[in-house]
């Protein structure tokens, strides 16, 4: 298996690329904002492994992995896939972007000022089950960091975490259209249910696994899971 991680060179998100092998299909996950954009760095490794990308997974709408989507499917013509809530904010992430915010700043510098959703996109429901490239992906829905944010179980191995779970910590309910109330029902129902062996690719960050954030990360616990929001 091949499991290659591209971070984007602003915000550091983590797009994630998985193959079962050399010489084989692939699908991506979550490419970010990069210079003119992160389509690149992700065909270089494509290339080294000689690898054909049939599927983009986007775990929510913001801009900062949702920035080179349409330009990969550009290139390669593949699927997007997206829950149905944050399906609008490929072509208008603004829907999403805090006014006058650090995103808001890099897109006027850059001259940015419009978007495309890709030819391809297939929304995902709560519950679904997919098969990409070789490799089973369930995906739960996890609101609460955007209206349409989900975590996918790849294999019963791996968790794509996107922006719900990071090491030590969860995802910001301040931005526009967060919901603190919802991040801690996602918490509570959807990601301590897991396994404890799941490996946790998040959006940002290290990796790190569902028990060892059960143990250590105080948001998992029940005096923050209580609290009021």
């Amino acid at each position: 298996m091949i499991l290659e991680l591209v971070q984007a060179q602003y915000f550091g998100t983590n797009c994630w690329i998985f193959a079962a092998g050399k010489n084989s299909e692939c699908f991506i996950v979550d490419p970010g904002m990069a210079i003119p954009d992160l389509v690149p760095e992700i065909t270089a490794i494509l290339t080294r492994h000689n690898l054909k990308p049939i599927a983009t997974v986007v775990t929510h709408g913001h801009l900062d992995h949702t920035f080179s989507v349409y330009p990969f499917d550009a290139k390669y013509g593949v699927a997007t896939y997206i829950h149905p809530k944050d399906r609008e904010f490929l072509a208008n992430p603004n829907g999403l972007l805090t006014p006058n915010g650090a995103t808001d700043q890099i897109l006027r510098e850059m001259g940015i000022s419009s978007f495309k959703e890709p030819k391809e996109v297939r929304e995902l429901l709560d519950g679904s089950t997919i098969e990409i490239a070789g490799f089973e992906l369930r995906a739960l829905h996890a609101p609460g960091h955007t209206p349409g944010s989900t975590v996918f179980v790849v294999n019963n191995e791996y968790l794509i975490s996107g922006d719900v779970l990071f090491q030590n910590s969860i995802g910001n309910t301040s931005f526009r259209l967060g919901s603190s109330s919802d991040m801690k029902k996602t918490l509570r129902n959807v990601i301590l249910p897991l396994p404890d062996e799941l490996v946790v690719l998040p959006g940002h960050g290290a990796e790190t696994t569902i028990g060892r954030e059960r143990k250590n990360n105080d948001y998992l616990q029940e005096r923050f899971l209580r609290s009021a929001d």
